[in-house]
This record gives C-alpha cells, structure tokens and sequence, in this order.
C-alpha cells in the first residue's frame, strides 16, 4: 500500500484524506478524513479577488493540515484547488501561501480535471454493483460551481458550470450590507431557479443527463439533505453513504430549507454552521437536477473528488 494524502480546497470548504491505497486490489483505508468551512470564495463573484480574510481561514486549516499529514507519514501529497480559485485574479497569493504551508503547490484545475476526479473517487466502488445502473450520472454540488458527468468504467461527457450553493446565494440573497435574506423571498428563489436552469441548458448541449441510469449525488449540501431525509441526530457518515434519497423526500425538504429562517435551520445539528446560510440553494440545484434528469432517486456518496485526488496519485 502507498500513504497519500489529498487535499481539496472548494469554493466552502477544504478536506484533508490520509490513507492507505492499494491500486491492485482497488482499496482505499481511510486514516484520516476531516473538513473544515473556510468560504475561501466569499465575494469572489462580485469582487473577481479571494479576500484577504479568506485566504487567512485558508491557512490557518493548511497549517493543521500540514500537522496531521507529518504525524501520519504520508509519502505522497497532492493539493487541487477548484472553482474559486480559478476564478480570483490574485490566486498567486494563495498558491505561494498553500507552497509555504504544505510544501506543495495547489493545482489549480480545469472543471474537466475535477469532473474527472470525481467521478472516480464516486463510482470506483461502485463497479459491478447489481444495484447499480450503468451509466452513472455524478453530480457534484459544490460552492462555486456543479460539475456533471456521465460514464460508466470511463467518463463519456463531462461539463463543469458555474452553479453552486455559495455563488447562487452570495448572487441572490446577500444584500450590500452582508445580510442574507431569512427566509429568501419567492423572487429571489426564482432567480436562483433561472440561473440554475440556464446552467442546466449549458449541461444538456455536452452531456446525455437523461441516458445515466443512476443518479450519484456529491458533495456537502447533497450529504446534509440526506441526512436530513434520514432523520439523523448527528451526522453519521457511514448511514448517509449510498443512501437512495426520493425526489419526493428532495422537493419536500428544499421547500422547508427556502421557507425557514437561519434559526429553525441551525437547530438542525446535521446541519453545519458553514452550510445553515447556503444549504438551501444547494437543495434548489439537486432538485432541479432530478427534476431535469426524471431521476426517481439519488444515490448519496460520501466518496467524491477527495477519493478521485488519492487514487490519482496511489
């Protein structure tokens, strides 16, 4: 086995996985899987720049990161940056601080790398599965953006857009003071359908969404509806992998998320500090997905682009 570990730094968060990969025999052993809210992308959709307050959250979980990988001994390390730090037009700051933390550089990826990434760190698992319909359909629900790919033991199409829970609430809820609207207005929610929807339009001219047999749902704001769906009193990441959450159970929960206040959403403890304010756009791009696609259900994975970055370098 090789000890890797990988590093994802999204739009809202950035996860560490340290773990033991065996490319032969397809196992990946967990030692260590953490995530922390950072937003490194606040305000880059209206400003184009990471803040500096950002890029400091930003570091200050590099620096613990730095520590857990030492402890472990892992041999190998790799770090991808995805939406927002494509974006920003000062990202040398961030690369040369990540390079002075970590020892390594950031790659910072194309959406068709990250598309790639996840969908092999969603499906490797999955292959020769009876349950499972081939093709997949992997939709990964970030921050800034949602990337969408379709394939089987291989990627046939993939497209990356700019529609995520953190970009589609900074645009549509946040006014110029910094206040969010609690609870989002119907004309605000209606933005967000429109954008989402011209994102799907984008999607469809690349990508056959109505070929995939089974939806595979990605990522922190697909995680949080199902565990909601679930009933959960705490998060339990071993009952939310490979849940089948219904359309039905999707529609339901999104109307609660967009009617409810921050309060009644942050006494839900499934719920993550981070998430409470973007959650229900993040709702909003998975129930429009299903609604798209006629997806009857989504498959929740707990492994995504985390898992695709181990095995890329195991």
């Amino acid at each position: 086995m090789t000890r890797v570990a990988a590093v994802d730094c999204g739009t809202n968060s950035i996860r560490l996985l340290v773990a033991d990969a065996d490319p032969e025999t397809g196992e990946l052993v967990d030692l260590d899987r953490r995530m922390t809210i950072v937003r490194l992308g606040q305000g880059v959709d209206k400003t184009g720049r990471l803040a500096p307050e950002a890029l400091e959250r930003t570091f200050a979980a590099c620096r613990e990161y730095a520590a857990v990988i030492k402890e472990h001994g892992a041999e190998r390390v790799r770090f991808v940056a995805t939406s927002a730090s494509r974006d920003a037009s000062n990202r040398d700051d961030f690369v040369r601080g990540v390079l002075d933390i970590l020892g390594v550089e950031p790659e910072v990826i194309t959406g068709a790398e990250e598309a790639q990434l996840s969908f092999t760190g969603a499906t490797r698992e999955l292959t020769g599965r009876a349950d499972m319909d081939t093709p997949y359909l992997v939709v990964d629900i970030g921050g800034g953006s949602t990337e969408f790919v379709v394939g089987d033991d291989t990627v046939h199409a993939a497209k990356s857009v700019d529609v995520g829970c953190v970009r589609m609430t900074e645009r549509h809820l946040v006014a110029d003071d910094g206040t969010v609207s609690d609870p989002p207005t119907p004309a605000q929610i209606e933005a967000i359908r429109e954008d989402i929807a011209e994102g799907l339009d984008l999607v469809t001219q690349l990508v056959p969404l109505t070929a995939a047999r089974t939806l595979v749902g990605l990522a922190g704001s697909v995680t949080t509806v199902a565990a909601l769906a679930l009933g959960l009193k705490e998060y339990d990441s071993a009952a939310i992998h490979h849940a089948r959450i219904s359309y039905e159970k999707v529609a339901e929960l999104t109307d609660w998320l967009q009617t409810s206040t921050h309060d009644q959403r942050a006494l839900h403890p499934v719920i993550h500090p981070g998430r409470v304010d973007v959650i229900a756009s993040g709702a909003l791009v998975l129930r429009l997905v299903m609604e798209w696609t006629g997806a009857h259900e989504v498959v929740v994975s707990e492994h995504d682009i985390l898992d695709g970055i181990a095995w890329s370098i195991a």
